[in-house]
């Protein structure tokens, strides 16, 4: 831990020598609305013309060094209720049709023709909410988390209104904002806010406040001053009940088990203060969530699916953003499920949010009931974290785990598991470095020492300089059950990136250049819990890459990928993932391969990827293909087919397999409240294939009602006979879901 620190320290002491000021940011001054606005499309109402323009947009894609060509004008104001933003996007390029996605809400803003407000009432760069739409009045809202750096999470849903309208030359929007469906401090006078554009058509994207392209659009840490003429009032009683009932159908074909299911729950939302919210939940029920997206499985460790559930979502960054991705202390898809198995929720709450401008609190505290059929006990599973803004941009937090169950009848009585850890993020003042440093440790029934983990992460970018630096310990005992570990226990891992961007002024690229990327793992520790035992061992993994990447105007990218791998198994291994012959133990394997990867101009109707590898794998060959295509028929529909196939040769006794995932999706969005999809996997890794359909229709804000069918069959067996060729049925299940918003 002491070399931990010291390394840390080095790093920051360079960050605050990086030279630069943080540039002067533009202001936004809104006044309080003198007359009626009409939620119409055309901001044309008399108030309009007396609010404060901002314009004067700067690119940020494909180049962020000129103004935009096209030309956009954002006008804000505000009253008791809402905050109003009305925006004009100018049109030079009538002949061309807008790019749009989807009629679908929380369509994806980087491929669609659009516009987008960012708020952050706290003013601290940290946390805030992303509002867009498109030109067809479709409407996209999340939350953003560590200055916005990984984008918008738009699993967060709440109430907000648009109306858009499209003419020769131009298409207009006006959007109305509710103070309730925002959380901010009360008397504070200034905000930040920005405002952005994305013209495919021209393939630009800009925004009022200039954004660097090497960030997200949404990047809090280059929002311009929103200030108040007044400062907004606490909203009044900020609550809404959301029931829902449910009836369910499933057949088991494997036990010749049929059940008919009626269910039903209460989620709650209240507002304890306008910056602090209380989240209830009695039964929750996830069954309308979208299926996970299927992967092979050729590594030795547990693969990571993002979590889905509407509930774990909202202020999740401050229990999600601790640790690593790949050592995490917390992980909320550990409660519910087990084994990718759904574990009856009892109940549970959440408080989260911002104490004052400094402080952010998070308390989670969830039951589940007991499942027979799982041997898993009625756990309970709190979570707290506090966070506190230091050095105006980083932030220090803490956060503690807790799993227990209080069965004391079963043979799982007295178990428990906790965690304690402290995480620092640094942001230098000219936004040009980052850092992290975290030290976790967690405490348990099981004997030994050396259950810590910590781990050093450094970042520093420019226009065209990339470099990174990382490395990382987990204790031989380190056991974060609520969290997620992505590779073994006891070791160290050192992790260094380096990139270098070339923009040429006369060439047919936007940009090009190369990158080295290694990733070291060591076995060693502190096995004695002392300083003084300190090890490093033997290599367990180490990858070693060099890349090119071209990119062109049009958005499309060609990468070449050249791997040097070396593995040493600690434990016999399969490498095809289909429980054959396995690699014996304490074997080591050198071996090498190339990767080509091309990705079209998504702006086309029609885009695609595709990829290949090939080259040594273990003590034989693989070649992996994939390709994944989208047929756009905008904007009611999005037709796509995602494929990948492995094709592993060993040599005897080992297994050889040739293994095929593919994943066609239909979306269908009719209407902007009625959407339909299909999503069929079939995984030859697992002898699965997966139907999904799922009907949503959204008949009033926050209110939706869902029809879900789906299908599971065993993959067919090779050879002759009845069953050669077919798919034999699993288990086929339908559900009805309604749920509704009642605001209070």
């Amino acid at each position: 831990m002491h070399a931990q620190l010291l390394t840390f320290l080095l790093v920051i002491s360079t960050c605050f020598s990086l030279k630069g000021q943080e540039p002067e940011r533009k202001v936004y001054h809104i006044q309080r609305c003198t007359g009626k606005i009409v939620l119409d499309g055309e901001p044309d109402e008399a108030v309009w013309s007396v609010c404060e323009i901002a314009g004067d947009f700067w690119q940020s894609v494909p180049v962020d060094t000129s103004p935009a060509v096209s030309r956009t004008e954002f006008r804000m104001t505000y009253d008791d209720d809402f905050i109003y933003v009305s925006a004009i996007c100018y049109d030079d390029l009538p002949g061309k049709p807008y790019i749009i996605q989807s009629l679908k809400r929380d369509y994806s803003y980087p491929v669609s023709d659009g516009i987008g407000v960012y708020f952050d009432p706290f003013n601290d760069k940290t946390n805030g909410f992303a509002f867009t739409c498109n030109p067809f009045g479709v409407q996209r809202e999340g939350l953003l988390a560590n200055s916005g750096f990984f984008g918008v999470s738009t699993d967060w849903d709440n109430r907000w209104f648009v109306e858009t309208k499209r003419e020769a030359g131009a298409w207009k929007a006006e959007i109305a904002i509710p103070f309730k469906s925002l959380r901010y401090n009360d008397g504070v006078k200034q905000w930040r806010v920005n405002f952005s554009r994305n013209n495919l058509k021209r393939n630009e994207g800009s925004a009022w406040s200039p954004v660097p392209r090497v960030y997200n659009i949404a990047s809090l840490l280059h929002t311009g001053l929103l200030v108040w003429d007044q400062p907004p009032k606490k909203p009044g009683l900020n609550a809404a009940l959301i029931p829902y009932g449910i009836l369910s159908h499933t057949i088991d074909f494997t036990r010749d088990d049929e059940t008919t299911k009626p269910n039903g729950g209460v989620d709650a939302k209240v507002a304890v203060t306008s910056s602090l919210n209380l989240d209830l939940t009695f039964n929750p029920d996830f069954s309308q969530v979208e299926v996970d997206r299927q992967q092979t499985n050729l590594s030795r460790f547990s693969l990571f699916f993002p979590e889905r559930r509407n509930f774990f979502i909202e202020n999740s960054d401050l229990f999600a953003t601790f640790g690593f991705s790949k050592i995490r202390p917390f992980f909320s898809r550990n409660i519910g499920l087990y084994n990718g198995n759904t574990i009856p929720i009892a109940g549970g709450a959440r408080l989260s949010g911002k104490l004052d401008q400094n402080w952010r609190i998070g308390l989670m505290d969830m039951q589940t009931k007991a499942s027979a059929e799982f041997d898993q006990p009625a756990y309970n599973f709190a979570v707290g974290a506090l966070q506190r803004t230091v050095l105006k941009k980083s932030a220090l937090g803490a956060i503690l785990v807790n799993r227990q169950t209080f069965d004391k009848g079963s043979e799982h009585s007295g178990d428990y598991n906790r965690l304690a850890g402290v995480d620092f993020v640094y942001n230098s003042k000219n936004n040009l470095a980052t850092g992290k440093v975290f030290y976790h440790r967690t405490f348990d029934t099981l004997s030994g020492k050396d259950k810590a983990a910590t781990a050093v992460f450094f970042l520093y970018r420019t226009k065209n300089v990339n470099l990174e630096y990382n490395h990382e310990y987990v204790g031989e005992n380190f056991n974060p059950v609520v969290g997620f570990l992505g590779y073994d226990k006891g070791y160290f891992r050192f992790e260094n990136r380096a990139a270098y961007t070339w923009f040429p002024e006369k060439s047919a690229l936007l940009s090009h250049g190369p990158e080295i990327y290694q990733s070291q793992y060591w076995n060693g520790g502190f096995p004695g819990g002392k300083a003084s035992e300190f090890y490093i061992g033997r290599p367990l993994d180490y990858q070693y890459r060099m890349s090119y990447y071209l990119r062109w105007p049009n958005t499309a990218v060609l990468s070449v990928n050249l791997n040097a791998w070396y593995t040493f198994l600690r434990r016999a291994f399969d490498p095809t993932g289909t429980n054959a012959e396995r690699l014996p133990a304490a074997t080591s394997y050198e071996y090498r391969d190339v990767n080509v990867a091309f990705a079209s101009d998504f702006r086309k109707p029609f885009n695609y990827k595709v990829g290949a590898t090939g080259g040594r794998y273990f003590n034989g060959r693989k070649r992996t293909y994939t390709l994944e295509g989208v047929w756009r028929i905008q904007p009611i529909a999005i037709l796509s087919m995602a494929y990948e196939r492995n094709e592993i040769e060993l040599p005897s006794p080992y297994a050889s397999a040739y293994l095929d995932l593919l994943g066609p999706k239909f979306e269908f969005a009719f209407t902007k409240s009625v959407f339909f999809t299909t999503f069929i996997q079939y995984n030859r890794q697992i002898d699965n294939l997966n139907i999904n359909a799922r009907l949503q229709w959204r008949f009033k804000p926050m209110s939706d009602f869902y029809i879900v069918y789906t299908d599971n069959y065993f993959a067919p067996e090779p050879g002759a006979g009845d069953t050669a060729g077919k798919f034999a049925i699993r288990n086929r299940g339908v559900v009805f879901k309604l749920n509704y918003w009642l605001a209070i």
